[in-house]
């Protein structure tokens, strides 16, 4: 059966109390309502632009831990235990700090949450974040998985982070990570999400792949006359500051990858790479959607590190008609052949609670809507 649209069922980003016993993402409107009722919580005011249409930025709070390895804390234990026992030492992020590629830190996030009973979470780094390939995950106490809150959750937030190519400058306040909240199951199956490719054309093709998700593929032919196809992240380069967008000298930190002939990228083992999606995405303002990689048996290499698409992302009315998605790549132990049109991301579409307040480059203000192959927004020509 074919879903209906929201604003057809009168929910118009106008109904927070309604829509809050619907299953759905909470939009907009309805994370200012967790913050108006304690859900959220942050001793420091959020800033202008931290709620995006289905998400809410997190900033690091004023401490950090460089520690031994990776954690969870498990069922019976908090994140603070493990700090303790795994720390090599502490970090004071109030006047900024060096993060060094290869090493693993713990930092704490300023907004603390007290979930209601039936309202659960999960966080991605931010589209910024990966593209400067900065692995970023969230933990909170007795988690047994990283990026997922469970339902009713109170407690402490960190982010685990570790630069893998370029060291960064954080500070108290930056935002490397974003979090949803979702009540039940929201999901859309792929029959229902055959139905609303239907109605809506989630991808810039009248037949997509729907298998367990919108299938993406990488486009290796060329976005210019030149076949540029993507960019490799240089080693030993300068620091980039996550909080100074435009500030830095494109070939200073990367090595444009160009084709001729074959249509086919050799992944290098452990080099990062920004590739595109063959498929233009469309994200219509109804649903919110996640890129996740397509199949582990497809291939050795990790694909999206930032997975969160909001309402709006390639709606043609929003101004972002052509999106492509962009990939952030990295292969694991051994090269890989990645070819022209192989599918290597799938697209996880789930139904709003309610329309959001702004659209994703409409009225919230975007770096990447409309976007073809793109680096992060820190670089310039």
């Amino acid at each position: 059966m074919e879903e209906e649209p929201l604003a057809a069922q009168g929910l118009t980003g106008n109904a927070v109390p309604a829509a809050a016993y619907r299953p759905g993402i909470y939009s907009d409107g309805m994370i200012e309502t967790l913050l108006a009722e304690g859900a959220i919580r942050s001793a420091v005011p959020l800033v202008e632009g931290q709620i995006q249409p289905a998400s809410l930025d997190l900033r690091l709070g004023s401490r950090a831990w460089r520690i031994r390895a990776r954690f969870l804390p498990g069922a019976n234990g908090s994140v603070a235990e493990r700090i303790a026992h795994y720390a090599l030492h502490e970090i004071d992020l109030t006047a900024g700090a060096v993060l060094e590629t290869g090493c693993v830190y713990i930092a704490e996030v300023l907004e603390t949450l007290a979930l209601p009973e039936k309202v659960s979470a999960s966080a991605n780094p931010k589209s910024s974040t990966g593209r400067l390939d900065v692995f970023t995950r969230v933990i909170v106490d007795h988690a047994a998985a990283f990026d997922a809150i469970a339902a009713g959750y109170a407690g402490p937030v960190f982010a685990e982070i570790s630069p893998r190519t370029f060291p960064v400058l954080v500070r108290t306040g930056s935002r490397l990570s974003q979090i949803r909240f979702r009540r039940g199951d929201a999901r859309v199956d792929d029959r229902a999400l055959l139905a609303l490719h239907q109605r809506a054309r989630l991808v810039d093709q009248d037949t997509a792949l729907i298998q367990d998700g919108v299938a993406l593929s990488v486009d290796l032919s060329g976005f210019d006359r030149g076949g540029l196809v993507g960019y490799r992240g240089k080693r030993h380069t300068g620091l980039v500051d996550v909080d100074r967008p435009g500030a830095y000298r494109k070939a200073e930190f990367w090595e444009p990858i160009h084709l001729s002939g074959r249509r086919e990228l050799i992944l290098d083992p452990n080099e990062f790479y920004i590739l595109a999606s063959k498929e233009a995405v469309h994200v219509p303002p109804d649903h919110a959607a996640e890129m996740v990689p397509f199949d582990a048996g497809v291939g050795e290499f990790r694909v999206h590190y930032a997975g969160f698409f909001d309402p709006g992302f390639g709606h043609a009315e929003a101004g972002g008609a052509g999106a492509r998605g962009v990939l952030e790549v990295r292969s694991r132990d051994v090269p890989f052949i990645l070819e022209d049109g192989q599918v290597v991301g799938r697209l996880i579409y789930e139904r709003m609670a309610e329309l959001p307040r702004a659209l994703y480059g409409r009225e919230k203000a975007s770096n990447y809507q409309a976007q073809g192959l793109k680096l992060s927004k820190h670089f310039i020509d």
